[in-house]
């Protein structure tokens, strides 16, 4: 990257960085459950914590107390006005910031802020994707604060906003966001949860059962005056073309490598950003890639971790030009090498503090994990083609199934100690649990060190890592909001299963004897049923391929069969049943996110075309006319010019192939009807636009290793992660 100066403004995010530091940094710009206590009344404080803690629905009369509170702290922080920030169904953030400044009526203003306008706003509801849910005239959304997301001031070198999460509905009541269905799963996965608790006894003092995440966040750095020169990168964020270069990640030497001075800068301001919002981020280090890095932040309940994330990629790209630089969010920026996902990491714990999830030392002997275990295993197994659409994009699609990216198929590893355990409950009952031991090193220095009981397998998409379940396929440009709305709920639904029947077989309160006789008949059933979904092995394999074909499993290797999956009947009856997406709100997420494939898919394509006719032909025109004078100059000085003329003619012949290539891509996208439906949209331009763009690209990278640099007019892949 180039050695671009650093901003002077550097020491104010770098400055007085010891502990006392941090600490009064952390959450200064968050209206948290500390603030609210100084400047809340007692009554009106405890009514908001409940509302927090206990997912209680909110007291509508606190209202104008809790609204004039965070007005007079916002404004003390340089808070001009506030916006209700929300998720809409494009897959970034909304926001409409409205002045805190009210004519009085005589020439004087007054700063206002009332309850109503704390808990509920109305923003234009036509002109988000709505996928048939509005017509274009019937404008009228609501979005409703979400009280259980702190509530931040976004902060700019120019101003300071009040920022409310809220959720966003249709007039009618529907969700047009991804915050609303993923508060309902929420509710769902919690109700279901307790039931599980209560019947062992271990539901006291618990109110809640809380879904909780903590998201990693993997992308690229590129310098800020190479994104300039690439048009590609500027309208698709991904390089449409670009070929390999002689070296890429095949060393290994970037991984967790020294973090190059000017990006370890960024990084630093970017933490201290976060830290004053409230996000706990935790971990930065070098990727494979090269120019690539990741952040990761520590969990929070899901609502809160989705806000979150969303704040953390916003701080990324917000925060790299101040250091000369342009963060790539795209799943799939640079062809050849590692993607970029967001390991999503879920987990159940209750309001008091217990993971769900922890199998503690005798996993064997721990029932109600081992019920929650597999409830996990059963909702995989069951809802895989959902999972594998809840994560569907054109980006992504380029993503899976290389370079460390999971496949398309969806499995689960366990890791040596569970898998050992459930083939123990197949069989009857489990009778030890595998022990890790220790590693020694052979160095009398270096300590002894505990070894897990399990490796782990990077290939694998939905991995058990001690206490969490980390969901790879995530992609890196992706709201976590909608995979963990359907994590909640398809667990939920396993959970509900699994009370029933536990209910059926022993009542609702058994003797311990009773239950755990009906607890082992329960998983060995739940076991031999939905233990194809459990593999080790190495899912970049084709007998992997072939040995899930012949488990029955789903390899759904394009967004388009994916996203068909949300009509599926089981899908349907999902999200209905534990009232988290109607049938209506579920249909217009479909055609919402076939849409986009689509429409991301023709832009990308109108781009290489442009790229291709105004760029790269006409450097290959001159590079052909001076091949060509080389030719004439060489004969008419007695030299032999076979050589020359046969690179003529393969770099002629290539240059004819790629204009006609070029053409055949512009065919291809003047074919595609613009008023189709977004099912027939979408799979006309999986099956002629992107093999026209795939056949494209592999001309114009071809051309590009034979012409000179000096003509070729995009940056090289070379001088964008190596320079």
């Amino acid at each position: 990257m180039k050695d671009t100066p650093l901003m002077d403004s550097l020491d104010t995010w770098t400055e007085g960085t010891h502990s006392d530091h941090l600490q009064a940094l952390f959450g200064a710009d968050v209206f948290s459950a500390h603030v609210m206590q100084e400047r809340l009344p007692k009554d009106v404080f405890g009514k908001v914590l409940k509302t927090i803690n206990e997912g209680a629905p909110l007291d509508p009369t606190i209202a104008d107390a809790v609204a004039m509170a965070m007005k007079d702290w916002a404004i003390e922080h340089g808070a001009t006005h506030y916006t209700h920030w929300f998720h809409p169904l494009t897959g970034g953030t909304a926001e409409k910031h409205d002045s805190f400044v009210a004519p009085e009526g005589s020439g004087r203003a007054l700063l206002e802020f009332s309850g109503e306008q704390l808990i509920s706003g109305e923003p234009d509801a036509s002109s988000f994707p709505s996928g048939g849910l509005r017509a274009t005239f019937e404008a009228r959304g609501y979005t409703a604060w979400d009280a259980t997301s702190p509530v931040f001031l976004h902060r700019d070198e120019t101003c300071v906003i009040l920022c409310i999460p809220t959720a966003f509905v249709s007039y009618t009541g529907e969700a047009l966001d991804k915050k609303t269905p993923l508060l309902r799963s929420m509710d769902a996965v919690s109700t279901q949860a307790l039931r599980i608790l209560t019947l062992f006894g271990s539901h006291k003092g618990v109110s809640r059962v809380n879904a909780t995440v903590g998201a990693e966040q993997e992308y690229f750095l590129i310098d800020e005056g190479y994104f300039r020169e690439r048009p590609d990168l500027q309208v698709a964020r991904r390089t449409l073309f670009g070929a390999k270069p002689p070296k890429d990640q095949e060393l290994s030497d970037h991984y967790w490598g020294s973090i190059p001075e000017r990006v370890l800068a960024f990084m630093n301001a970017v933490d201290l950003a976060l830290y004053r919002q409230g996000v706990p981020v935790k971990t930065r280090h070098n990727e494979v890639a090269p120019g690539q890095f990741e952040l990761a932040a520590t969990y929070q309940t899901a609502n809160v971790a989705s806000d979150q994330q969303m704040l953390v990629m916003e701080m990324l790209t917000r925060t790299a030009p101040k250091f000369g630089l342009k963060a790539l969010l795209h799943e799939k920026p640079f062809a050849g090498m590692n993607g970029s996902g967001k390991h999503d990491n879920w987990s159940l714990a209750t309001d008091t503090g217990v993971n769900l999830l922890n199998p503690q030392d005798e996993a064997h002997t721990n029932m109600q994990f081992l019920v929650f275990l597999c409830a996990v295993i059963r909702a995989v197994d069951l809802h895989a083609g959902l999972l594998r659409a809840c994560v569907a994009s054109l980006a992504n699609d380029n993503r899976l199934g290389g370079h460390e990216a999971p496949p398309a198929i969806i499995s689960i590893y366990l890791g040596e100690m569970l898998q050992d355990i459930i083939e123990q409950l197949e069989c009857g009952d489990a009778k030890s649990t595998m022990q890790g031991g220790e590693l020694h090193l052979g160095a009398r220095t270096l300590p002894q060190i505990p070894k897990h009981t399990g490796d782990r397998n990077r290939t694998s998409p939905f991995a058990y890592t001690g206490m969490k379940f980390e969901f790879r396929a995530v992609g890196s440009s992706a709201n976590i909001a909608w995979p963990n709305c359907v994590l909640n709920t398809i667990v939920a639904d396993s959970l509900e299963f699994m009370a029933d029947e536990l209910e059926k077989a022993v009542g609702k309160s058994p003797t311990e004897s009773e239950l755990e006789s009906a607890v082992r008949d329960l998983l060995q059933r739940v076991i031999k049923k939905h233990k194809r979904v459990l593999f080790d092995g190495d899912g970049y394999s084709q007998a992997w391929r072939d040995e899930a074909k012949s488990r029955g499993l789903l390899n759904l290797t394009n967004s388009v069969d994916a996203l068909r999956q949300l009509h599926d009947p089981r899908t349907i009856d999902v999200f209905s049943r534990f009232r988290v997406l109607t049938p209506q709100e579920l249909q217009a997420r479909e055609a919402i996110y076939l849409e986009q494939y689509a429409t991301q898919a023709l832009i990308e394509a109108k781009s290489m075309t442009s790229i291709a006719h105004r760029q790269i032909t006409p450097c290959t025109i001159r590079q052909q006319a001076e091949i060509a004078e080389a030719v004439v100059a060489t004969v008419n000085a007695g030299v032999s010019a076979d050589a020359l003329r046969t690179r003529l003619e393969q770099y002629a012949g290539l240059a004819d192939r790629f204009r006609g290539a070029a053409d055949e891509l512009d065919s291809a996208v003047e074919a595609v009807p613009g008023d189709a439906e977004a099912d027939a949209k979408a799979v006309r331009v999986r099956d002629t636009v992107l093999p026209a763009m795939t056949a494209l690209r592999e001309l114009g990278d071809a051309l590009e290793v034979m012409t000179s640099s000096d003509y070729w007019p995009l940056p090289s892949y070379r001088e964008m992660l190596f320079d």
